[in-house]
């Protein structure tokens, strides 16, 4: 699977080159030829490569060809930079609106939104809708493969119709649940992979480490990984300190100097190790804060887990090609001065497209002011009403990060609700429309401070707003180049068509033997939609094309990068404005369903096209 890093929040704007290598994972299997392809006519129709073309190729990218006019100095095919513009300082918000009866509200518009960062009223930049439907793979956008290769357009649309187009990750955090927690979410697990669709890709992970099953659509090996979630806590446990002093009460004691929750600590400690000398109380003070400091570590140590475990089931996810939804199953816990990992978390889930769906896997529950029945605390008389009084403060903040991983990300958070097969089944489906709107803030200072966001609306109508509630400014700035290659990464690894160049895809392959074939993938480009620069009497442009072809389960099987300079002559132009210009590219694949991925950047423009294509190799 490509390893691709994160956008980072922020851009300048800039004009930069993008690095031949930016596909390096793309085309690993597919080095760029060493020299510029030779020239040939420009055709609107590619024919398929001949058994000749094919015996000829020594490596998959040297067949990448390039169908040009006679001059060579007009229109070349390399791997060299492309330059254009990435955005500036973009901030997005995700937004589900709710009538009062919780359906959600989908007739709004850019005019119905105000936003406010520190208060401060911004100016929304960008606007759009996301529905289930929007990126998913259409089959009016598949063009079928040869007929005489025996692939007909009716088994290419069925194709079309059971390659993935959601991709769900469930994050199950053994580390913080319990044995009865786990055993009522593995039962309502196993009731929810029967009902997914053909289209839909499970994969699951463990906040511990301990198990994880790639994407799949095979429901009995999903309903056989879930015996691997049991609990794995980090700390141990059945083990009672002296004094006792649990996560919460160690936070109050360590970061907020809570000298009430100190004096119960060391109390504690009186009664269990100086048999309530109170002339102790020195030493017992002492044994609280190491106990406390201990405590507070062991808990950070639970919270980096299960972060750390999320991050990479979102590094994973947002290389899937097509929507994308995680499902964190946990009982939640208490991030203390970890909040802003989870506000970096809702940053990367919103620029990867991740809506984050979470279950309280506590269901609907009583605080327990005795704390576990199956391991009681030791609690002594002249402090059990505080340390009550903790736990039961404990349990409710627990909810918190889980609510803010759902509403950050424009999801749902399920809770106080004991019909988890009801919840899940609502996780896996990303909410039936949200708003993305993007602003770039004016003056960012670049020293890592919180901006709390605030999303209202213009109308007087009571409508429920789920949102983020705020975003850190970056500690650094990013490299700009890593941030373009990111920006058409995003564009590759995703099913939204994009149309702001004239661009049609379609697909040939060419069956060696049994076993294998050569797919061609053509890009036809309608130049007169194309922005030209004039300079020295010629038209110039520079195209970037990057192809990507994934399996049915949606990992990258191959694909490359290409860059065509374009300095073409006024009758070069005008007869390739009426021919069009087609570019082939040819890749080596095994029989098989596959989803074609093709983006195109111009640089002169700076605007993109992205399309999808399905094609079907019989065996």
């Amino acid at each position: 699977m490509p390893q691709f890093p994160f956008a980072p929040r922020v851009f300048r704007f800039l004009t930069i080159p993008v690095l031949s290598g930016f596909c390096a994972v793309l085309n690993a299997q597919n080095p760029p030829n060493p020299a510029p392809s030779p020239a040939a006519p420009p055709s609107s129709t590619a024919p398929a490569p001949t058994a000749q073309e094919e015996n000829g190729k020594q490596d998959a990218a040297k067949a990448t060809n390039v169908q040009q006019p006679s001059e060579n100095s007009e229109l070349v095919s390399q791997d060299t930079p492309a330059t254009f513009k990435v955005r500036v300082n973009l901030v997005l918000v995700r937004v589900v609106v709710r009538d009062d009866k919780g359906k959600v509200v989908t007739n709004l518009r850019k005019e119905d939104f105000q936003l406010f960062d520190n208060r401060k009223p911004q100016v929304i930049t960008s606007f759009s809708t996301e529905t289930p439907d929007s990126q998913a793979l259409r089959p009016a956008a598949v063009v079928a493969a040869n007929e005489e290769a025996g692939a007909t357009p009716e088994e290419v649309e069925t194709a079309a119709k059971k390659l993935p187009q959601r991709f769900v990750a469930v994050l199950f955090d053994d580390v913080h649940m319990s044995m009865e927690d786990t055993s009522v979410v593995r039962d309502a697990a196993t009731r929810l992979f029967g009902a997914l669709a053909p289209s839909d890709r499970v994969a699951m992970f463990s906040a511990s480490g301990q198990f994880h099953l790639t994407f799949t659509a095979d429901h009995e090996l999903l309903a056989k990984s879930l015996y691997s979630i049991v609990p794995h806590p980090t700390t141990g446990g059945g083990f009672h300190d002296c004094p006792e002093v649990q996560y919460y009460q160690a936070d109050l004691i360590q970061n907020k100097s809570d000298s009430q929750a100190l004096a119960v600590a060391a109390e504690d400690a009186v009664q269990c190790a100086f048999n309530g000398d109170e002339t102790k109380i020195a030493q017992a003070t002492i044994m609280a804060q190491t106990a406390a400091m201990r405590s507070l570590s062991l808990g950070d140590q639970e919270t980096e887990y299960a972060y750390r475990h999320i991050e990479e089931a979102m590094r994973q996810l947002s290389a899937m090609p097509g929507q994308r939804v995680m499902v964190f199953v946990s009982p939640g816990f208490i991030p203390s001065t970890l909040w802003s990992e989870t506000s970096d978390l809702i940053d990367r889930a919103s620029h990867a497209g991740i809506v984050i769906n979470t279950i309280d896997a506590r269901g609907l529950y009583t605080p327990d002011l005795m704390g576990d029945i199956a391991d009681p605390p030791r609690d002594s008389a002249r402090t059990r009403g505080f340390k009550s009084s903790y736990r039961v403060a404990a349990q409710m903040a627990q909810d918190q990060v889980l609510e803010q991983l759902a509403y950050g990300t424009g999801g749902t958070f399920f809770h106080n609700r004991n019909d988890l097969d009801e919840g899940l089944r609502q996780a896996v489906a990303a909410p039936p429309l949200s708003y993305v709107l993007g602003f770039s803030p004016q003056n960012l200072k670049v020293d890592g401070r919180f901006h709390g966001l605030k999303v209202s609306l213009t109308s007087k109508q009571k409508y429920s707003i789920q949102t983020r509630n705020g975003y850190y400014a970056p500690k650094s700035i990013p490299n700009p180049v890593e941030a373009a290659k990111q920006e058409i990464r995003e564009a590759v690894f995703s099913q939204e068509e994009l149309h702001d160049v004239p661009v049609d895809l379609q697909t040939q392959f060419f069956k060696k033997d049994a076993t294998s074939a050569r797919l061609s993938v053509l890009t036809r480009f309608d130049i007169k939609g194309i922005h030209f620069r004039k300079a020295e009497g010629r038209n110039a442009d520079i195209l970037t094309i990057v192809t990507a072809i994934f399996d049915d389960n949606g990992n990258f099987i191959t694909g490359g990068e290409k860059t065509v300079q374009m300095k073409l002559l006024d009758t070069t132009y005008n007869r390739l404005s009426r021919s069009g210009l087609t570019l082939k590219s040819s890749y080596d694949v095994k029989p098989g369903s596959y989803m074609v991925r093709l983006v195109v950047r111009d640089g002169e423009g700076s605007q993109m096209a992205a399309r999808n294509g399905a094609v079907v190799i019989p065996n």
